[in-house]
């Protein structure tokens, strides 16, 4: 499994929401940080939607090391940080 597909993982069972996919997969010293894009509100129509991205870092198997909600956003919204 990838680092990407773990970090799907983690996230989708831990927030319990839609995870839309991985926006960032970077290695890191120890294994990797990859940051996921989730659905946390359903709207219509969909550009209303809310977006979270979480954080996950892992280890070089793919276990959870840790993992932070970076930010929320509305599906669509300019990426101002």
């Amino acid at each position: 499994m990838s680092a990407g597909d773990s970090a799907i993982e983690h996230i989708a069972d831990l927030t319990t929401a839609e995870v839309a996919g991985a926006t960032r997969v970077q290695p890191v010293e120890d294994g990797w940080v990859v940051d996921v894009e989730v659905v946390e509100d359903r709207r219509i129509p969909s550009s209303g939607d809310m977006l979270a991205l979480y954080e996950a870092e892992l280890d070089a198997e793919g276990n959870l090391i840790s993992y932070r909600r970076k930010r929320r956003y509305r599906r669509g919204s300019s990426d101002n940080g």
